[in-house]
This record gives C-alpha cells, sequence and structure tokens, in this order.
C-alpha cells in the first residue's frame, strides 16, 4: 500500500475525493471542471483500488495528492472500508466522488459518508445496474438508454437520484460508439452535479432529491 503523498490541510468542508479503478475518464472530466472553475471545491485527494490504474497517473500529471490501497491485503470489505475512510479522513475528505470504483463499498463506510458520496451510472436507472449496463441496454434492444447520477446507499446503483439524461440508441450503433455517446453525457453532467454536491446544495427527503436555490 502506498501512503497518501500529502501533507495535512486546513478542514475545509469542500475538500472531496474522487475513487477510480482504471482510465479515468470522468476523473479527467473532473479534473478540467475545477480548473474551469465549474466545481466549486477542491479535489484533495485521487484513490485506486489498482496500482496499475491509469487515473493515477492522471492525478500525479495534475498534481493532485494520491493513493493506491491494495485490497489484496485485508481480510475482508469492511477492513478494506476502514482503511479508505482513515485515509480520507487524514486528508480531511467531506465528500466522495465514484468514477469507475470496480469495488462494492462496505455498510460502515457508507454510513460514515452518508449522503455525501456520489456516483455516475451508465443507463437510467433502476434499468440496467451493473457493470455492464451499456452492454446489457443495447442487447435488450431499447431504444432509450442514458445517465444517472445519483448518491449511495446500500444497495448497489440504488440510491437517491440526482440527475439523469436520456441518449437515443440508434439502429447503427456499436457497442462502441454507443459507450462514446454515453461517456460525453457523463463528461458534460457528473461535474454539475459533483458542485451541487460539494457546495452543499443537495437535499434528500426520502427517495427525492431536492436542489437548493
Amino acid at each position: 500500500m502506498v501512503g497518501v503523498k500529502t501533507n495535512r490541510k486546513t478542514i475545509t468542508d469542500k475538500n472531496f475525493a474522487v475513487l477510480a479503478s482504471g482510465f479515468g475518464s470522468n476523473l479527467q472530466a473532473t479534473i478540467d471542471a475545477v480548473k474551469r472553475g465549474d466545481i466549486k471545491g477542491k479535489l484533495a485527494l485521487v484513490v485506486s483500488d489498482r496500482r496499475d490504474a491509469y487515473a493515477l497517473t492522471r492525478a500525479c500529471k495534475a498534481k493532485i495528492p494520491s493513493v493506491f490501497i491494495d485490497p489484496t491485503i485485508f481480510a475482508d470489505r469492511e477492513s478494506y472500508g476502514r482503511e479508505l475512510i482513515r485515509q480520507l479522513q487524514t486528508a480531511d475528505i467531506q465528500y466522495i466522488v465514484l468514477a469507475g470504483f470496480m469495488r462494492i463499498l462496505s455498510e460502515h463506510f457508507v454510513k460514515t459518508f452518508h449522503n455525501r458520496i456520489i456516483n455516475v451510472h451508465p443507463a437510467l436507472l433502476p434499468s440496467f445496474r451493473g457493470s455492464h449496463a451499456i452492454a446489457d441496454a443495447l442487447a435488450f434492444g431499447v431504444k432509450v438508454t442514458g445517465v444517472t447520477i445519483h448518491l449511495v446507499d446500500d444497495k448497489i446503483d440504488h440510491g437517491p437520484i440526482v440527475s439523469q439524461e436520456a441518449v437515443l440508441i440508434e439502429p447503427r450503433d456499436t457497442l462502441k460508439t454507443l459507450e462514446k455517446k454515453i461517456h460525453a453525457v457523463e463528461h458534460r453532467i457528473y461535474p454539475l452535479a459533483i458542485n451541487l454536491l460539494v457546495t452543499g446544495k443537495l437535499q434528500v427527503r426520502g427517495r427525492r432529491v431536492i436542489v437548493k436555490t
């Protein structure tokens, strides 16, 4: 396990971390949005469960502190979750952004950051849950799919929905072309939702998410 490459900063309620397992295109969209000022918060840490994740390279290039937490050295999901919490609290993280983090979060982790974890899913939930949502929608033959931004609860792809946008599936679409359309929407609307989260504008009432003005 690699330790957090940062010094302890003054606590701010707008510090957030991105958790990513792979290429990190949504991480890059987030980095770019912070630089433009579209996200009024500080991306203070990038965390990955894979040593070779390109997301860590993106963090390094952007001079953002990063940490690899090796899941193979922990006995179970709960112990891994406790280490995640420790690293995040050390970096004074208040909000969590999931960007292709391919690991189920522990119940304790979700409770610790209750209504402060946000995720992007490449389908219109509650349809096509799981890690193959784009391929599943294409194979099922639906005419419309899309992107869902939601808060994270203790169930997979289930938490209160922040925003959604539809994407038409055309007859000539392939998995590659549909993925490209889905990702373009993700990169545009996810930073908007992240900004609402870190600026405290999301109010949860049951399963409804209200944007405070």
